[in-house]
């Protein structure tokens, strides 16, 4: 059998920002893993989704007060300053970018392997400028091989004042601006500056480009547009997050 790989992603500086360590010997498959063995600090923490080899991510600790099992989020995504660059080609987006401390995509190889064994459930948190927070959360949530583009399954929305920008684009593959597979005659990826799980095109652009307070170009922002039903509007922070269906 072909032994798989797993993709570290380019994480800058990623021991000088709240790395937590753990016991010799431990292998969390995921954040939720080391949540349950008593890990309440959200930061850096090392996961071991195949074999030995540890891979980086940030680690959501902290309950909102709903419930007492709303720790333990592995963060996939997250966009909060305009520090790194998201328009990029379809081998890092598969192998993952960024700052784990900061703006980082864990890589879609990386996102298949941890959600293979286990049932996922996805959370998406925004905040505009305005400092107005909401959320949207999904029952289900995978990430296919790159056989098959890395085919996005979601369902399951649940409100949380953001409305649901996300179902709508179920079943795609992952396009960006040099490997296409979105279902629009031109390259979506291309023309909103970003990568996703594009149709033709979105409804959602969490990879599009970090505008800033006050700039309203139409559609090329992290633009969630049942938020103010509006494509003008660009987050000032977007992350996706996810951990095992209890």
């Amino acid at each position: 059998m072909m032994a798989m790989t797993v993709f570290t992603a380019a994480l800058i500086s990623v021991f000088t920002a709240s790395v937590v360590s753990v016991p010799d010997g431990f292998k969390p498959a995921d954040c939720s893993d080391l949540y349950k063995a008593g890990q309440t600090v959200s930061g850096i923490y090392s996961i071991y989704i195949t074999g030995d080899v540890p891979l980086w991510v940030y680690c959501h600790m902290v309950s909102d007060g709903k419930d007492e099992d709303n720790g333990g989020w592995t963060v996939i995504q997250r966009r909060m300053d305009g520090s790194v660059d998201f328009y990029r080609g379809w081998e890092e987006y598969k192998r993952g970018f960024g700052a784990t401390e900061g703006e980082y995509w864990l890589g879609l190889e990386n996102m298949h392997q941890l959600i293979r064994n286990r049932k996922y459930m996805l959370r998406v948190d925004l905040e505009d400028f305005t400092g107005r927070k909401g959320f949207a959360q999904y029952s289900t949530f995978s990430v296919g091989p790159e056989t098959d583009g890395y085919k996005l399954q979601v369902s399951g929305f649940k409100d949380g004042a953001a409305g649901d920008s996300l179902s709508i684009h179920n079943g795609m593959k992952f396009s960006t601006f040099d490997k296409d597979q979105d279902t629009y005659d031109g390259n979506c990826a291309k023309m909103w500056s970003g990568a996703f799980w594009y149709l033709g095109c979105y409804y959602t652009n969490p990879n599009g480009l970090y505008l800033g307070q006050g700039n309203t170009r139409y559609a090329v922002g992290i633009v969630w547009s049942s938020w103010k039903n509006d494509y003008r509007v660009s987050m000032k922070f977007f992350s996706m997050k996810i951990r095992p269906v209890s």
